[in-house]
């Protein structure tokens, strides 16, 4: 169920052919238009419809990158522990699909089970016990903005600030239960759920509906597939009628809009983590490391280029989260990292999906530099430089925040 070590598998099985789902051909394409020998940049996305995103998004509460709409800080300040569906961000490969939800149906089919195809309706699904629970998705890029801005270092891909991250509390059927009722066999080894929006094509070459693979094991452990957020059917721009919820993992694994699932019995491999969402650059194997689990990071709740009021007490805000257990404590810095002080925590970190904080901050006439750093318990702390990658994904390290006092 470790992310990493599945990855690394199944690339070696993809190289020896014994992992199926992405051919050659389409990645030597790919290669090709890239320019390069085997670290590709992520691509951008074909032209989509018009209109990528449904909901609003107003200039106080979202910043707008093409597809994606990236959640504002200073929107959450004062906000719950759950991010309101009106302020969640929006992580889009192509453009929004609107579904009915009375017509739509989850085919589930493949070699992993004992039988053929078996569909479920929303209905279906519904009648199915149901679990809730708070989870952290956030997507793989969030804080690829500051490989250059504060590292000084190229990366392609959405120049994402620490906005493309949201806890919602999720409200579905376990997959396991779907995987059982279905037929799972125990030949099944990877579970692949592919999503309904519009294929995507880049280079020319159509790599189809966004998908990819989960071991057995993970897709039988605590992954969702939840029709609801914050206590409300699913919205359209976050996954309706149904998408999976996969904890701990990058977002990607998070397909929303699901169809179809594949069980199968033998390994499977997508674009999604062939070419897309591994490692490449100096240190890395020319075909790209896979990645661990998400990193962990902080924020504060405000936009850089804030204004304070000189010789006020000021009530600073924020969060961190990792995906490697629950944080255990957050030092702030209001002097550009010279001194630090113990945030104190602010509420109950439900389902450890984040830990709000505050501290109090009384600040002198200027210009100065927050920064917060968080350690979870399992001893993972964030750096003060994040491991260079060319696609700028997992970004760590404690990040520069330049506020004014007048």
């Amino acid at each position: 169920m470790d992310e990493v070590a599945y990855d690394k598998l199944r690339m070696r099985q993809w190289q020896d052919g014994r992992a199926y789902g992405f051919s050659r051909r389409d990645l030597l394409k790919l290669t090709a238009v890239a320019g390069l020998a085997g670290a590709l940049t992520e691509a951008a996305p074909a032209a989509a419809a018009a209109g990528p995103i449904v909901k609003p998004l107003p200039p106080d509460k979202f910043k707008v990158l093409g597809t994606n709409a990236e959640t504002l800080w200073s929107s959450l300040a004062g906000v719950g522990y759950h991010v309101p569906i009106d302020r969640f961000f929006v992580r889009n490969h192509t453009s929004t699909p609107l579904i009915d939800s009375a017509s739509w149906s989850l085919e589930v089919f493949g070699a992993g089970l004992r039988g053929g195809p078996v569909s479920f309706s929303l209905r279906d699904l519904q009648r199915l016990p149901s679990v809730t629970r708070s989870v952290t998705v956030e997507c793989a890029g969030n804080g690829r903005s500051y490989f250059t801005s504060q590292q000084g270092q190229t990366v392609s891909g959405t120049a994402w600030g620490l906005g493309a991250v949201g806890v919602a509390r999720w409200r579905g059927v376990r997959l396991s239960t779907v995987l059982r009722r279905a037929g799972l066999s125990s030949r099944a080894v990877d579970v692949q759920a592919s999503g309904l929006d519009p294929n995507y094509v880049t280079g020319d070459v159509d790599l189809g509906p966004v998908r990819r693979p989960l071991p057995v094991g993970k897709a039988l452990d605590d992954v969702i597939l939840a029709y609801e957020m914050n206590g409300s059917p699913l919205p359209p721009d976050h996954g309706a009628p149904v998408r999976l919820i996969v904890p701990s993992w990058i977002g990607i694994a998070s397909i929303k809009w699901v169809g179809r699932i594949e069980v199968s019995d033998v390994p499977l491999f997508s674009p999604w983590n062939t070419q897309f969402y591994r490692f490449f650059g100096p240190g890395f194997p020319a075909e790209g490391q896979p990645f661990d689990r998400q990193s962990i990071k902080s924020a504060f709740e405000l936009d850089p280029g804030a204004v304070f009021t000189a010789g006020s007490r000021v009530r600073l805000t924020g969060r961190s989260w990792s995906a490697g257990g629950r944080v255990k404590h957050v030092q702030v810095s209001t002097d550009g990292g010279v001194s630090w002080r113990h945030a104190q925590p602010v509420g109950p970190s439900v389902d450890n999906a984040w830990q709000r904080w505050q501290l109090d901050w009384r600040p002198t006439a200027g210009a100065h530099v927050l920064q917060a750093r968080a350690t979870d318990v399992r001893g993972n702390s964030q750096p003060a430089e994040a491991r260079f990658n060319t696609l700028g994904y997992l970004f760590d390290a404690v990040v520069k925040v330049p506020v004014t006092a007048v």
